[in-house]
């Protein structure tokens, strides 16, 4: 199977019709969004399995935007 480069891609989308191209757009915008929305599915489950095995603990507001801030 041959690979695609990013520029066939977008010379292929080029060829496209304006109204195919704008859904093209939708498509990618929205496989992206659902793409997003299963990471921090997966990270909001992996931190409370974290927090259940008693690996992290709670901190304060204040304590947690003073770490990231730091």
């Amino acid at each position: 199977m041959t690979q695609t480069t990013f520029a066939e891609i977008l010379e292929s989308a080029d060829q496209l019709p304006l109204e195919d191209q704008e859904n093209l757009i939708i498509i990618l915008q929205n496989r992206l969004r659902e793409r997003r929305r299963t990471e921090r599915v997966r990270d909001v489950q992996e931190a409370e399995q974290e927090f259940a095995e008693g690996k992290c603990q709670p901190v304060p507001p204040e304590q947690l935007m003073k770490e990231i801030l730091a």
